[in-house]
């Protein structure tokens, strides 16, 4: 009966063990992806989103809480759009100027649209 207690705590052990490995191996998977979220509006300087006919954009620096160890990926979503309703609503996010520090979110809208703001999140990885 001792010998059977003997091989449940050694496999509970071993069970333990292989979970503690696995979570490891889990958070160093989530180092290689990182996220957060965005915001462009009035309070942005040099919006112009809102004003104006024909191409504008605005820009904002994103950077990463750590740097990657190669450059990433970057996916970009929206979440909010604040737009005249009288105009066609477009927009355009776009991740530029990637590197393993952080990207530029450029914000774009072209001909009568008037964007009063835009949100979104955005996601970074590597392979």
């Amino acid at each position: 009966m001792l010998y059977k207690k003997h091989i449940a705590e050694k496999t509970t052990q071993a069970l333990v063990l292989g979970c503690l490995i696995f979570t490891l191996a889990d958070l160093q998977a989530q180092t290689k992806i990182q996220s957060g979220s965005w915001s462009v509006n009035q309070s942005v300087p040099g919006y112009s989103l809102d004003n104006n006919i024909g191409e504008r954009s605005v820009t904002l620096d994103i950077l990463f809480a750590e740097p990657f160890a190669k450059k990433p990926k970057v996916i970009l979503t929206i979440t909010q759009v604040d737009s005249d309703k009288d105009f066609n609503s477009r927009y355009r996010p776009e991740a530029i100027s990637i590197s393993r520090d952080g990207f530029t979110l450029k914000v774009s809208t072209w001909a009568d649209s008037k964007i009063f703001s835009l949100s979104g999140s955005w996601l970074a990885y590597v392979e």
